[in-house]
């Protein structure tokens, strides 16, 4: 399990990147039309993304709105963009609420 202040140490590898949403956001207007959980800080100064394109939305069966302010583990490939970390995800497989205390 990674924090998503380190995420960015990993680019390149599989992982399990765990942590609060503190921002989920439907970028409607951006290409893609992705949705992001932003983790590790507030945005814009967060240090990790999950990013769910827009084509992949329906595939959840809720409003990935709905997990700002709750704590979700993004299983996947960590990439690295500029200063922070991402990972892209496209089934429900790869995200999970976790019971983190």
């Amino acid at each position: 399990m990674i924090p998503p202040e380190t995420a960015a140490r990993f680019a390149g590898k599989d992982g399990m990147v765990c942590g609060k949403v503190e921002k989920a956001r439907y970028a409607e207007g951006s290409e893609g039309q992705p949705t992001f959980l932003h983790m590790g800080g507030a945005f814009p100064r967060h240090t990790f993304s999950a990013r769910i394109a827009g084509a992949n939305r329906s595939k959840f069966g809720f409003p990935l709105e709905t997990l700002e302010g709750k704590t979700v583990c993004v299983i996947g490939r960590i990439q690295r963009d500029a200063s922070r970390a991402e990972i892209e995800v496209s089934s429900p497989a790869g995200l999970k609420l976790a019971n983190i205390k």
